[in-house]
């Protein structure tokens, strides 16, 4: 078995993709697009470290975009095999890439109409008629079931916990030595709202395992609740909005759970809350769809008074018109828009029109990659550029990290811990400093031989 790492390493956080050849096939884990800075996500358009159509299968370890925005692509460039992912992961990637498409065809649009008359026309990264070519080629599979997704190839498909449908892949290869890979995908935080906990790894003779807080740990989850109603409570008192950048999978709804558990110890009664993000809606049906996968706490909020999806005063914002009417909302909204970094969508919009406003509070309540807006303002940034205005940032900014859909430092050592093997470590998807502190204290508690993986190494087994 041979691994090579095509994305998310090298100290980086998105473009996850790693290709497996096992049992005389070429699989691949992943397909994500880069996120970040302008720079960084134009390596999208540029040509894949492998020849799709090469690839016998691909295997998706969840639906948010940094692990399947390149696909469509993918199968535009000649893929033509099965794709294998948890049945909500494929309920979920079609929401996710036609939103993703949208976006790409308006921006060469855009360009177009901005180009020199010499310049070449501008092409979106793909369109939605490839975003339905690779429906597709989509193959649901539940938690738990052994698989064999080619000859000599077995596939098991555990629950992450990191979003609806999160999966750790198990990949075991029938050759004349028996091997077996774990992807860790992403790793959810033990007592994630609505999620199960991760599923501990099996035996394994490797495990390509994130990490994204290797070197920090988050604040405690009853504290982090407490803290989320302190801002509210400080917000309602300054009379302004509070704007919070969430992605349309995850955040979204795991906030509305936390808005309907303390509905009236936070006074939400009092205050308009909206829900900007036509994507998130869409999500929210394929969560009620998998009430299977909720945990058992989750069973008793979707029974009570107050359903976290039918909050009395959500709005949902569906058409553009909806979220323009937003803006005239000077004080007592709380708007959840995506994207969850910032770096696009609706919340770019709120934050042009919030920013300047000291009584208005900005929540972030998830990562946020470098090169991005939230990053930047996350880091104190004092002005920053929306759509072509300078403005300045009055409003108050608060990073609320234990909310975060990743495990932190703690959270990874244990799930590691828990494998009855200890098995070699490549450490993905996580920066430099994160991952180096990470293999520290794997190599210190478990003796564990770590590898960094580094873009277009190959790891023999």
């Amino acid at each position: 078995m041979r691994i090579t790492f095509c994305g998310a390493a090298g100290g980086e956080v998105t473009g996850s993709s790693h290709l497996i050849e096992a049992a005389g096939k070429r699989i691949l884990f992943d397909c994500g697009m880069v996120q970040g800075s302008r720079q960084a996500e134009a390596r999208n358009l540029e040509a894949f470290a492998f020849d799709p159509a090469g690839i016998n299968a691909l295997v998706l370890s969840h639906a948010h975009i940094d692990h399947i925005g390149r696909v469509p692509l993918l199968v535009k460039r000649g893929f033509k095999g099965p794709i294998f992912a948890q049945a909500a992961t494929c309920d979920l990637l079609p929401i996710m890439l036609l939103d993703a498409a949208s976006l790409a065809e308006s921006a060469a649009d855009r360009a177009n109409r901005e180009r020199a008359a010499d310049a070449p026309e501008a092409q979106p990264l793909y369109t939605r008629e490839d975003v339905a070519a690779a429906q597709k080629l989509l193959h649901p599979l539940p938690y738990e079931v052994a698989t064999e997704i080619l000859p000599g190839a077995t596939l098991r498909l555990r629950d992450a916990g990191h979003i609806m449908g999160s999966s750790i892949i198990e990949l075991r290869a029938s050759e004349a030595t028996p091997k077996t890979l774990i992807f860790s995908g992403d790793i959810g935080m033990k007592g994630t709202p609505i999620l199960r906990d991760p599923v501990p790894p099996a035996a394994a003779d490797l495990i390509l395992m994130e990490s994204t807080y290797g070197d920090r740990n988050h604040k405690d989850r009853a504290a982090t609740v407490a803290e989320l109603g302190t801002i509210f409570e400080k917000a309602r008192a300054d009379g302004g909005n509070v704007v919070i950048p969430a992605f349309a999978v995850g955040r979204s709804q795991e906030l509305m759970y936390w808005f309907a558990g303390h509905f009236d110890d936070w006074n939400l009664a009092e205050w308009k809350i909206f829900l900007d993000s036509p994507m998130a809606a869409k999500v929210m049906a394929v969560y009620d769809r998998h009430q299977e996968l909720f945990d058992v706490d989750a069973a008793k909020v979707w029974a009570g008074r107050i359903k976290p999806f039918a909050l009395p005063n959500l709005r949902v914002s569906e058409s553009v018109d909806d979220s323009k009417a937003i803006n005239e909302v000077r004080g007592g909204a709380i708007i959840v828009a995506g994207s969850g970094m910032a770096n696009g969508g609706r919340v770019r919009h709120h934050l042009a029109n919030n920013l300047t406003d000291p009584s208005a509070h900005v929540l972030f309540v998830g990562y946020q990659a470098d090169g991005t807006l939230g990053r930047l303002l996350v880091n104190g940034l004092k002005r920053v550029k929306l759509f072509g205005a300078d403005i300045p940032v009055r409003a108050q900014i608060h990073t609320v990290g234990g909310l975060s859909a990743h495990a932190d430092q703690q959270g990874l050592l244990e799930w590691y811990g828990a494998s009855p093997n200890h098995p070699s470590v490549a450490l993905v998807h996580g920066e430099n400093p994160a991952r180096a502190a990470l293999a520290t204290q794997l190599h210190e508690r478990f003796g564990t031989k770590v590898t960094l993986a580094q873009p277009g190494m190959t790891h023999e087994l």
